[in-house]
């Protein structure tokens, strides 16, 4: 194997690595979230579990783009490598509100005692839309890479 093709093979492991770890996280306390819009339960655990996910999250990124800039390396910033980095930072951008805003507001409730409550509309609503928003872009970034493998290995 020479040094391109282990870079390759680094580069993709990598970001195929994020994915893993930052899909996994993203999908695990979107469910939460999803069931804790109208459960008290789950609400708190919601509250709990993100303490757990959000570093996670932030590692899947952090693996993806290291992994997705060894990976394109050696090719122009068009289609699917472009593409890619407008869902980057879209996903930093969208991990900010949830880090910075969301975390710091469910932490207040719950060193208030009030962890279980369920979130206002207000919120319920900002959250969802920022889920929505994970969700495209996670699972999109991993179906744009499968798809430009594949195209990849046709030329």
């Amino acid at each position: 194997m020479n040094i391109a093709s282990a870079l390759d093979v680094l580069g993709l492991f990598l970001f195929i690595a994020g994915f893993v770890i930052g899909l996994g996280a993203v999908t695990v306390i979107d469910i939460h979230g999803y069931l804790g819009r109208r459960s008290s339960y789950w609400t708190k655990a919601t509250t709990q579990t993100h303490k757990v996910t959000k570093p996670m999250i932030w590692a899947g990124i952090a693996l993806a783009i290291i992994g997705g800039l060894i990976f394109y390396r050696s090719e122009r910033i068009l289609g699917i490598p472009l593409v890619h980095a407008v869902i980057a930072l879209v996903l930093i951008a969208n991990g900010y509100f949830l880090s910075f805003k969301v975390s710091p507001f469910l932490l207040t409730r719950e060193k208030s005692g009030h962890s279980g409550d369920l979130l206002p509309v207000t919120w319920q609503r900002k959250i969802m839309v920022s889920l929505i928003i994970s969700d495209l872009g996670w699972w999109g970034g991993l179906l744009l890479l499968s798809i430009h493998i594949v195209n990849r290995q046709t030329l």
